[in-house]
């Protein structure tokens, strides 16, 4: 096995001297999420901690709303039976009430695991009943119905809790509670023992289990990852160091808070650095949302990052042709800029000069146009992302910063920095891991980030946890200057029919950079050469057809349509000039319906099932062979 010759320095052990255990991470004395957050609460006061949007009017709401919204539902929770160790189960979009709930049960020493309100009734039975939930917040009527469906099936969740009681006034049930109720119990405890939440806080340890992440379940059943208050604490540490966050930045909250990255970016740091958290309407408004919040930095996956591109490209086609002509060289002064930037060279100050006046005259518009005009960076992570995608938000004034992590490392393993940096890869391993790579290429990492293990399942954790090592599933290499270059899933690893290993992932990033494609998976394995199943984005194919007087009446006749698969080979080829012989797409196939995250086939992180697309769409597949 390799070892990176190049790994960071761990971070400081006991930041400060302020009853923290011995040997434990800590920030201002805290070694556990829970004190730390009543640490916040008091110190901050009536300072904003987040800001929510109510008839179309952003409210903010402060540190002692927070504490008194997190101790209601703690102490309510705690009035009807729950017990240390215990779990409980959310199931809503991301809002001001799932933080406090997450923190009101974390510091009440329970365990909070996060459900997609995507889910369908089904999954949510299955992950009620594989954690042992013994209650469940639910976000309104459409999330109750679901628990309504197979409340038979897990008897052991004792209540539902309503977060909204629209369509429910007239509603009753005995396993059923709505909110305000909950938090009048959590209020009356509180009078009758004043102190018991902050007791309960302080009784917190490092080693105890405060979250549970399920996997996506892209290659099977998902499996709930034990993440401990250490695992939280040093892995908020470790993103607070690398990638600072200053107090009172603003950001925004719009990918699930039950994904890893979206709980660490928007709920544990956030609580380290006192930053403001804005929480977007829905998923559909996070492009207004981020225009009127304007944010420090802001993460994304791969998804969202190509569709901002997308819009902008489709934009700039339909300008006046001065408007093209002065994008176009505001972006060629921006892209050679980049070089300079991204390779950690001083910019000629020519070319610096030049790339001034464009960006007067253009790109800061396009950033304030994007909502970005304000950030100091932004990151991506989650799934892989093209590297030209990365140069092109470079190339416009933005600093953007690749990263790698997953689930069992609580989020973070390496990223890239702003004055160290190499775009394509995933960066140098971040402080306090070890990182090698194995006989077969496997990266495999050890240190205070990686999990406790799956819950009620030792066979999985072995597995995966050997000595102390987690086996990633992910192939890779780590260069001379210490940085980790990731190339694969094992599991995704074409071998064709003439025995050449090809990663697909590189192959269609490379797709996806076009502004007409969506999405592809790449599919060969045991063939006698490469094949893609091809989502069109719709808004700007359905662009191009208009313009174009192509004839369509819905999204499939979109997709038949000659002129639509023409324009889409011609994106195939651009990509296939790139590339090998054998890594080079002979045909391909689009799918002609629109994939979301309520889909099998889709992730609610927006990444497509490999395996289950391949099985649901095999007649495609084989009509190309």
């Amino acid at each position: 096995m390799r070892r990176s010759r190049h790994e960071m320095t761990d971070p400081p052990r006991n930041a400060v001297n302020g009853g923290a255990a011995e040997g434990s991470f800590a920030v201002d004395g805290c070694d556990t999420l829970a004190k730390l957050f009543l640490h916040r609460c008091r110190a901050l006061g009536g300072r904003t901690a987040h800001r929510e949007k109510h008839l179309g009017i952003w409210k903010s709401h402060s540190w002692v709303e927070f504490l008194e919204g997190a101790r209601a539902i703690g102490l309510g929770l705690a009035a009807l039976g729950l017990r240390r160790g215990e779990v409980v189960s959310i199931l809503s979009e991301d809002n001001k009430e799932w933080i406090y709930a997450d923190l009101g049960v974390q510091c009440l020493g329970g365990i909070v695991s996060g459900i997609y309100p995507t889910d369908s009734p089904e999954q949510v039975a299955f992950l009620l009943a594989d954690s042992d939930s013994r209650f469940l917040i639910a976000e309104n009527a459409e999330q109750l119905d679901k628990f309504l469906q197979i409340r038979d099936r897990v008897p052991g969740v004792r209540t539902c809790i309503v977060l909204d009681r629209e369509g429910l006034h007239d509603f009753s049930d005995d396993r059923v509670l709505f909110l305000d109720d909950l938090q009048e119990l959590g209020r009356r405890e509180h009078e009758r023992d004043a102190g018991r939440f902050e007791r309960e806080a302080a009784a917190s340890r490092p080693d105890d289990i405060a979250i549970l992440i399920y996997t996506s379940g892209t290659t099977g059943r998902p499996k709930g990852a034990m993440v401990s208050h250490e695992n939280i604490v040093c892995s908020a540490m470790t993103c607070q160091r690398v990638l600072t966050t200053r107090e009172g930045d603003e950001q925004l909250c719009f990918l699930p808070l039950c994904h890893v990255l979206e709980r660490l970016v928007s709920v544990f740091v956030p609580i380290v650095a006192k930053s403001v958290v804005n929480f977007a309407e829905s998923i559909e408004t996070v492009f207004d949302n981020l225009r009127e919040v304007s944010p420090a930095s802001f993460t994304a996956v791969p998804r969202v990052w190509e569709k901002i591109h997308s819009r902008v490209s489709v934009l700039s086609q339909e300008a006046t042709p001065a408007g093209r002509w002065a994008y176009a060289r505001a972006l060629a002064c921006g892209r050679a800029r980049a070089e300079y930037l991204m390779d950690g060279r001083t910019v000629p100050m020519g070319l610096q000069m030049r790339f001034r006046l464009w960006d007067w005259l253009v790109l800061a518009n396009l950033r304030r146009m994007i909502g970005l005009d304000g950030a100091r960076h932004i990151a991506t992570g989650a799934a892989p992302i093209s590297p030209d995608l990365v140069k092109w938000y470079w190339a416009i004034g933005l600093v953007m910063l690749e990263g790698y992590g997953q689930t069992e490392s609580s989020g973070i393993l390496s990223v890239n920095l702003p004055g160290r940096n190499k775009t394509g890869s995933v960066g140098p391993v971040v402080p306090g891991v070890e990182i090698e790579i194995g006989p077969d290429g496997e990266i495999i990492a050890r240190g205070p980030l990686v999990f406790r293990g799956y819950w009620n399942d030792p066979q999985k954790t072995a597995e995966t946890v050997r000595e102390g090592w987690l086996h990633t599933g992910d192939v890779g290499r780590l260069d001379g200057d210490g940085f980790l270059w990731i190339t694969g899933r094992i599991k995704d690893i074409i071998v064709t029919a003439g025995g050449k290993n090809v990663s697909p992932a590189a192959i269609e990033n490379g797709l996806k950079f076009s502004p007409h494609i969506s999405d592809a998976i790449v599919v060969g394995d045991r063939r006698r050469y490469l094949t893609a199943l091809v989502m069109i984005d719709r808004e700007n194919v359905e662009r191009f057809a208009q313009e174009n007087r192509v004839p369509f009446s819905d999204f499939a006749s979109l997709c038949a349509a000659p002129p639509v698969r023409a324009l889409v080979r011609t994106e195939i080829e651009e990509v296939n000039a790139r590339l090998a012989p054998v890594e080079q797409i002979k045909d391909f196939r689009l799918l002609d319906i629109l994939l979301t995250a309520e889909d099998d086939e889709m992730t609610p992180t927006m990444k497509l099932r490999r395996h289950r697309v391949e099985h649901k769409h095999k007649a495609l597949i084989d009509e190309m062979y």
